[in-house]
């Protein structure tokens, strides 16, 4: 279903750029909103909605007050998270980018390239240890994606954790992808779901993808599409 949305806001966005409508993050965040309603899913402060200089902040939220309208030739990030109204449902959490043009710059392209590589080190990281049956705490899994953002150069603009547990609340109690915030020593044992979520976050843009992975006794599923490049929306 958060996919869904997703789609329908980057072909939303789309359609008011190629149609000069003058829109907002604000407007199309309120709009996220009548979908969630319409497809019957639960969140809490909402989805976010960011262009360029906004995606630079990880915890950007546009308001009445506080928002940039979105326009020709910029970057977007829209992040979202929501659970299905029933007793003990689970939250899902996910992030894209998509450029408001034909033709995404070298320097977010290579950014996002950045995250993505590190995104997969992490995902095989968790999968090929709960294969073989080994042992495999939060900490460890966001070494190993930080240490790929910072030999491409970006270490200083990596500024969260690598993810956070999922649970009946979005950031649940169990184990984080945490050698940043927290050294997160708690094992990723069978039924822990949690996010991966690299970001770069430079002076005018910021980029991010978070993917949502859930470990069994002896596999690690992505339980979603991950992205691989920045979508062009003009396209």
């Amino acid at each position: 279903i958060l996919h869904r949305i997703k789609d329908r806001t980057f072909a939303e966005i789309a359609n008011r750029v190629k149609e000069s409508t003058l829109t907002s993050e604000y407007e199309i965040r309120n709009l996220m909103l009548s979908w969630f309603k319409e497809e019957g899913l639960i969140t809490d402060a909402g989805p976010i909605v960011a262009v360029q200089e906004n995606t630079a902040s990880p915890h950007y939220q546009p308001t009445t007050e506080r928002h940039r309208a979105i326009e020709p030739e910029q970057v977007v990030l829209i992040d979202l998270w929501g659970k299905l109204p029933l007793p003990g449902a689970v939250f899902a959490d996910i992030t894209w980018m998509g450029y408001t043009g034909r033709k995404v710059p070298d320097d977010v392209s290579h950014a996002f390239e950045t995250v993505c590589n590190a995104r997969d080190a992490a995902i095989s990281l968790v999968q090929s240890t709960v294969k073989e049956g080994r042992e495999l705490r939060g900490w460890e899994v966001d070494r190993t994606v930080r240490d790929i953002v910072e030999r491409a150069g970006y270490g200083s603009a990596f500024v969260h954790r690598t993810g956070h547990s999922l649970g009946v609340e979005v950031h649940g109690t169990g184990v984080n992808m945490d050698d940043y915030e927290t050294h997160d020593d708690r094992l990723l044992l069978p039924g822990t779901g949690f996010t991966i979520e690299p970001g770069i976050y430079l002076d005018s843009f910021g980029v991010r993808t978070e993917i949502n992975m859930y470990v069994s006794n002896r596999e690690g599923i992505v339980t979603g599409p991950t992205q691989t490049e920045v979508l062009a929306l003009l396209l």
